[in-house]
């Protein structure tokens, strides 16, 4: 666990998310894939503080690799960054690279896809392309780590691996493990509104009280900042589940598939624009709300 309080910037997308805008219908057919017209990934851009970042995509997640990382590149293209690579790394071998983590070491973004997110943490768990991508996002301001789906769940220190959603708030519907780490107060499920997986952040967040749940739905994510502030960008809503006020918790002591029971666990909805503070667990409507709150509770700083 690293307690320095990052300087760069994590940006976790539920799925599905929009990759631009489009010249023509016919652009658009080749490149929408169920994306809607918000532009996440316009704002992944704007967040490194360049206009054509060096963009490094990793598709380890994906079972179909190329085909992932070429959206990618056309997508980032039509955002007019033209310095984009493609990191399609297979075994933890391939991580160890030195030629990919020399551009690790160059990127002003990495772009995690989709897929499967236990790939992700056996691919990096261990080694040196987690260590230099976990030093930058805490030393390196405007440095963005941004993932979707399995991407964005891996991002965390406890990673829901998968569950089945029928079986919500029955115990052992979620199946937990470990994650990349570059965050450790929250653990993360995506494609959460459209796929019903209430049940599934519920049961992983009454397993860890301690943590934060974050529901990415699709087309939306959030801007972690700090490590603490929230803000959702996107289309669609955040879920968050907050397990500290929780009483009865039965979570723990009950049986693989007998029924969850619990007690007062709070949850907010948050949709684009609002931001939602780990640390303090308060909810605000938009940042010149937290900036005039802490303007108030700290006079002269902001």
């Amino acid at each position: 666990m690293n307690n320095q309080k990052p300087l760069g910037k994590l940006i976790a997308i539920g799925g599905n998310e929009d990759k631009g805008t489009y010249s023509s219908a016919s652009v658009r057919k080749k490149y929408y894939l169920n994306f809607f017209e918000l532009g996440i990934l316009r704002r992944v851009v704007q967040e490194s503080g360049k206009e054509d970042p060096r963009i490094e995509v990793v598709t380890t997640a994906s079972m179909i690799p190329e085909e992932i990382g070429k959206i990618y590149v056309a997508s980032f293209g039509m955002l007019n960054c033209r310095n984009v690579g493609v990191m399609d790394i297979r075994t933890p071998e391939h991580a160890r690279i030195p030629m990919y983590l020399e551009r690790l070491r160059r990127a002003d973004v990495v772009m995690f896809s989709g897929g499967n997110q236990s790939r992700l943490r056996e691919m990096f768990g261990e080694g040196e392309f987690l260590e230099i991508l976990n030093g930058r996002y805490h030393r390196e301001s405007n440095f963005v780590v941004a993932g979707t789906s399995a991407g964005a769940m891996a991002m965390s220190q406890i990673m829901i691996r998968g569950g089945s959603v029928p079986d919500a708030l029955m115990k052992g519907a979620v199946k937990i493990g470990s994650g990349l780490g570059l965050i450790d107060d929250v653990v993360i499920d995506s494609h959460f509104v459209k796929r019903g997986r209430f049940g599934r952040l519920i049961e992983a967040v009454s397993l860890h009280p301690k943590l934060i749940g974050i529901g990415l739905g699709e087309d939306t994510g959030v801007l972690i900042t700090g490590g603490n502030l929230i803000e959702t960008i996107g289309s669609n809503l955040v879920i968050i589940m907050d397990g500290h006020t929780i009483r009865h918790n039965n979570a723990a002591a009950a049986k693989k598939g007998a029924a969850l029971s619990v007690e007062n666990m709070t949850m907010h909805v948050l949709a684009k624009g609002n931001v939602y503070d780990i640390d303090e667990r308060k909810f605000y409507a938009g940042k010149t709300n937290f900036a005039e709150t802490v303007s108030i509770e700290q006079p002269g700083q902001v």
